[in-house]
């Protein structure tokens, strides 16, 4: 059967501003390791007839510093209020079984650190965006709006290999914490980008 998502998405990481593993995969880190959270709130969607609007889920991501190179350490964080039949048909999508950009990712993943149930709360409007996962932490990045910018447009990286989209914002963190899977990123300033996304199968 056929799906559709369509929501927001944002990431943190622990590179500098601004990350080079997100220009390409074959750039460097800025350290020896990238640990990155990937969010998607999915605002409407259906997948294979269940409807999982309103949800979010989040991927860490901790990786060699040559990214391309694979041996990706994955952990996946869904939002406890999806339902048993809702987190099976996101974690189909996420870990690429049903097709789509996720698919692509698959082949660098070496170690599947695990699934975890968390509360969360998602927050995405005038540039800034934030995730709340209960005891495991929170995370905030805003958008970077270039000094003298007269339109107030935020920077953007285009033409990009990245699962959420060709274009993304860059962002910078705030005061982000994370804790799960034996990660504790250091996040808190460092490099982020947002964007819309629209996948389908």
């Amino acid at each position: 059967m056929s799906w559709n998502i369509a929501g927001r998405y944002f990431e943190n990481c622990t590179c500098d501003l601004v990350c080079p593993c997100t220009a390409s995969f074959d750039l460097g880190a800025n350290k020896d390791r990238c640990t990155v959270v990937l969010v998607f709130h999915i605002d409407t969607g259906e997948i294979e007839g269940v409807d999982v609007g309103g949800l979010t889920l989040a991927a860490c991501a901790d990786t060699p510093r040559f990214m391309h190179e694979g041996n990706w350490r994955l952990g996946v964080l869904v939002d406890e209020a999806a339902s048993e039949e809702q987190a099976g048909k996101l974690g189909a999508v996420f870990g690429g079984a049903l097709g789509g950009p996720m698919a692509g990712l698959v082949p660098l993943v070496g170690e599947q650190l695990g699934v975890l149930r968390v509360p969360m709360r998602f927050e995405s409007q005038d540039g800034h965006h934030a995730l709340s996962l209960g005891d495991t932490g929170a995370l905030e990045v805003d958008d970077v709006v270039p000094f003298g910018s007269e339109t107030g447009e935020a920077a953007a990286m285009t033409h990009l290999f990245h699962p959420a989209g060709s274009t993304l914002t860059l962002g910078k963190a705030g005061a982000s914490r994370f804790e799960a899977f034996g990660l504790v990123p250091a996040l808190a300033g460092q490099s982020g980008f947002s964007t819309d996304f629209a996948w389908s199968a």
